[in-house]
This record gives C-alpha cells, structure tokens and sequence, in this order.
C-alpha cells in the first residue's frame, strides 16, 4: 500500500486525468479514499463497471450523485462487453480537450481497488492482453505505462486499498463482492451479511432463485434452506453451512440472483436516515 501511493505521487505530475474503476454495485465501498487526495485538482472519470450486475435504478442514482461533483463525470458500463470500453476514450479526449487540440498526448492514470475490473479494462482499451487478469484480488503487482493509440497514454497502478476501512459495513460489502480475499472474513460471516441484506432489499430475488414457498426468517435459516436444497448436507442431516455459504456468494456474484446494488446514495447523503437500510 505505503509502495503503490509513492509510485503514484511520483507520476502524478505528469498525468492529465484521472480514471477510477469502481465496482457499480458498491460506488462508496469500493470508491478508494486516497484517490482524491493524490490526483488534487485533476479532472477524474469515474467508471462503473459491472454494471450489469448492478440494479439499473440504483446506479441512475449514483450517476446523478456523482454528476454533481466539480470535475467528476461518471458512467456505467460492463467492460466485459466488446467495444463498450472503447467509450472511454473519447470522453477522456472531451475532459482534457486543450491538449487534444494541441496535438499533445493525453496522460492518464487508470487506479482502483482490487478486484473491479481494472485489468479488464486495461486490456480492453488496449486491444490486447497487457495486464494480466485473474478472479482473485491484488492481481496487478506493479505501475506500467502504456500507449492507447488516438493520442492517449495510459499509467497503470495496483489496485489498492486503504490502510484502513473505518466503516464495518463496507468491509463487508467488499467481501460479498469479492474485492476482499475470502480467507480475510470467514465465509460464513460474509455469507450471513449477505443473506440478511437480500432478505431486507432483495426478498423476491432469493425466492425465484432458491425455488421457495415461504421467506426464511433469518439470514441463518436462509442459509439452511440454501444448503438443504443444494444437497449441502454432513452425516445426520445437518446443514454444511460453508458450503451452502460458497453457493450463496458464487451465485451472488455470479449475477445468478439477478442484478443486485448493495449501497445506495442516500447513505452518504443522509447517512442517519439510511444505516439500518443498508447495513
């Protein structure tokens, strides 16, 4: 972490824009702190990837939350999907048109936590595969630089994270998403946060998901119920509640539940009135 910020302050000096890959579904969570302080007055574009993933009407809200701050513009895309990615280099050539009009290259500096889609994108963007990508965060190990063509460079940077998560809940929102190492919160526990989100937000999802005729009452009897009719069972008939807790996350994240948005606006807004909501 202390490694990744020096290697950024050193090239920040030369870089024009800002190119943040956010994970659609958790905006703030995954929204890195440090990002703001080490680019200063910089224009940032703010990507929210996984969109498909996401609730479409909740990410509207975090586009129009983002709109409103000076030198942010902010969209939503799957980078994923052939050609979407290529979008992003004309709106960085319309957020630094000075130097567009001179003729000059365009210097950015692509940054985001792990496990977002930022290698994904990078490849995209470049048309060929340059940074390496993988299911497990912390994948990017060192800052390289990189020619886009049409006149934009490109910095790449490890995902990073910062030194420390001060709200509960969006550490565990980074888990249910997968950007945290599964072996850093057990299962189990990010399992449970999980389950008993979906139960407030999503009760309709789980039940044309998992087949049921009635909502368990906890997220603990969710994930019973999950095991049970997933075979997930050990001698005696008793639930293998981390096993039934892996098919829960995998399908989760997997988008098989649908599309799914784990935070909205209202709780930086107003976080008084959103805590119980959304935790």
């Amino acid at each position: 972490m202390h490694k990744a910020q020096k290697q950024i302050k050193e090239v920040m000096p030369q870089v024009d824009l800002v190119i943040e890959v956010m994970d659609a579904r958790i905006p703030f969570s995954s929204e890195n702190p440090v990002v703001k302080t080490l680019r200063g007055p910089r224009p940032c574009l703010k990507i929210l990837n996984k969109s498909d993933l996401a609730d479409p009407a909740v990410t509207a809200e975090w586009l129009s939350y983002f709109s409103r701050q000076e030198g942010i513009r902010a969209v939503a895309m799957t980078t994923t999907q052939k050609g979407e990615s290529r979008k992003i280099l004309g709106l960085c050539r319309e957020m630094v048109p000075l130097r567009a009009q001179r003729g000059e290259p365009i210097r950015t500096m692509i940054m985001g936590i792990p496990n977002v889609g930022k290698s994904t994108l990078i490849n995209a963007l470049a048309g060929r595969a340059i940074a390496r990508v993988g299911d497990e965060p912390a994948v990017t190990k060192q800052q390289q630089r990189i020619s886009l063509g049409n006149g934009i460079v490109l910095s790449d940077t490890p995902g990073i994270l910062w030194p420390r998560m001060e709200d509960e809940n969006s550490g565990y929102r980074l888990a249910v998403t997968g950007a945290i190492k599964n072996a850093a919160i057990t299962f189990e526990d990010i399992a449970l946060y999980a389950g008993e989100f979906l139960l407030q937000q999503y009760p309709q999802a789980l039940m044309a998901r998992y087949k049921l005729t009635e909502l368990p009452a906890s997220a603990m009897a969710l994930l019973e119920t999950v095991g049970r009719k997933r075979g997930c069972l050990r001698p005696g008939g008793v639930v293998d509640l981390h096993k039934a807790s892996e098919i829960l996350l995998k399908e989760l994240r997997a988008g098989k539940l649908g599309a799914l948005s784990f935070e909205n606006p209202t709780m930086v807004e107003r976080p008084e009135e959103a805590g119980d909501e959304l935790c």
